[in-house]
């Protein structure tokens, strides 16, 4: 009987759990144990499951065969966070002290490019053709130049007021889209997929991670502290550049007004009614719901199988949660 996509991923998560610790936790030295940090700090694994879910659709039980390359990806992701830590000076991340602030800055940039070196070892580790492993790597070393072209826009839209919709979606792929869509064709890939469904398991999670990180900046806005893990409408009392403020913009609503740290919850009620009136919010819902039916359509070249139904469940995840 096929377990619901919760039980799935938890149990994603308990293995992947497993294998850090095991693999992370006793390392010995300072740098390890910084690298280890947040890593082992938990998380929802859910790139280390699309990867598995891509293998096991190309072909059932090859997942486990490639499964260090599931580990490759969270290394990835987490190495990523910790460096984002030290750029926006966060002190806390998944609950617990950030990399730079139990140890220093030097040392959290170390930790994370540790965490990266690793990602390439286990892929080249995963039971797979050396062709497959080769491709895999360069998918992944292209994603991880991505990602930071995408931080690095995301930090210079900090000082403009004219970004529009297609750079902040250019933005947000980079930033969120490719590392959801290399894990998934890393997976077909290693489990002996074609040039055609990798592609197409490419574009699935490129689409997926943008409906992702557009939902991530509508429950800034829209959700109490406990949902959404964060300052309430800590994106609007910044003045960052997300679709809700670009949108905004473009129908000449005035936002600048609620730029400010002290913001009562009165106010952002008020802003939300707002943005609400003017149509702001239901385009922005269009546009991820849109994301996650190009996301969907993608999967269509694939026979139905359980991994298919759980990808697309995890698109419709990607724009449910937090309600």
């Amino acid at each position: 009987m096929k377990m619901d996509l919760a039980t799935y991923l938890e149990n994603v998560a308990e293995q992947v759990d497993t294998v850090l610790e095991r693999e992370f936790g006793g390392l010995p030295g300072e740098l390890n144990k910084a690298s280890a940090h947040l890593l082992l700090a938990g998380g929802k694994r859910l790139r280390p499951a699309v990867v598995l879910l891509a293998a096991d659709m190309i072909k059932k039980g090859r997942a486990q065969e490639i499964f260090p390359a599931a580990l490759a990806l969270e290394l990835t992701h987490t190495f990523t966070l910790i460096h984002d830590d030290i750029m926006d000076g966060d002190a806390v991340r998944r609950g617990v002290a950030t990399v730079h602030t139990v140890w220093n800055e030097p040392t959290g940039i170390l930790a994370g490019d540790v965490l990266y070196a690793h990602a390439f070892r286990l892929i080249c580790t995963a039971i797979a053709d050396d062709a497959a492993k080769v491709r895999s790597v360069t998918t992944l070393a292209r994603a991880c130049a991505e990602l930071c072209e995408g931080q690095h826009m995301d930090m210079s839209f900090e000082t403009c007021d004219d970004v529009d919709e297609w750079e902040y979606i250019d933005m947000v792929s980079k930033k969120t889209g490719v590392l959801y869509a290399a894990a998934a064709a890393i997976g077909a890939t290693l489990a002996g997929c074609s040039a055609q469904q990798a592609q197409a398991l490419y574009e699935w999670g490129l689409s997926s991670g943008i409906a992702f990180q557009i939902q991530d900046d509508y429950i800034d806005l829209v959700a109490d502290a406990e949902q959404s893990g964060k300052d309430r409408a800590s994106d609007l009392r910044q003045g960052k550049q997300t679709l809700v403020a670009i949108l905004a913009r473009h129908k000449g609503i005035d936002l600048s007004g609620y730029r400010r740290p002290d913001l009562t919850n009165e106010e952002i009620d008020e802003a939300i009614a707002l943005l609400e009136k003017g149509g702001v919010l239901e385009d922005v819902r269009t546009i991820a719901q849109e994301r996650v039916e190009r996301a969907k359509s993608m999967l269509t070249i694939f026979p139905d199988c359980a991994e298919k139904d759980y990808l697309m469940q995890i698109t419709d995840y990607f724009v449910s949660r937090g309600f």
